[in-house]
Parts: C-alpha cells; sequence; structure tokens
C-alpha cells in the first residue's frame, strides 16, 4: 500500500523529495512524547511499545554497521 503522501488528487503515484523521505520527526517523536496523564496504559501495551522501541533500536545499529562495513571495505 502507498502512502497517502505520496499520491496526487487523481490517485497517481508521486516521488517523494528527498526530504519527504528522510523525515524521521515521527520516530523521534515516538521515543521523546510526553505521556498522557489521563490516559492509563495497560500492561500489554507497554510491553508492545517497549518491544517496538527496542526493535527500532535494534535496526537503526545494524544499519548502521551496514553502513560503515559498505564504506571500509
Amino acid at each position: 500500500m502507498v502512502d497517502d503522501k505520496a499520491k496526487n488528487e487523481r490517485g497517481e503515484k508521486v516521488k517523494l523529495s528527498a526530504k519527504e523521505a528522510f523525515d524521521f520527526s515521527p520516530v523521534l517523536g515516538y521515543f521523546f512524547r510526553k505521556k498522557d496523564p489521563n490516559n492509563r496504559p495497560n500492561f500489554n501495551l507497554r510491553v508492545m511499545h517497549g518491544i517496538n522501541k527496542i526493535s527500532i533500536i535494534m535496526f537503526l545499529i545494524a544499519l548502521t554497521v551496514m553502513i560503515v562495513r559498505y564504506f571500509t571495505r
């Protein structure tokens, strides 16, 4: 499924710019958002978000290692 930003009004695919493709603000917002005092998530939801954060960190570490290996070989 194509992201809604990647389509125009007629449903045609639109090429993303480099600025849009490398926009990591949603990822950083996921890590550094304020807790909502009115919302008390249950244990399962907290564990799910914890696992998601761990997987994002592992992905970024692996991507960094791959880039370093590519440029050093």
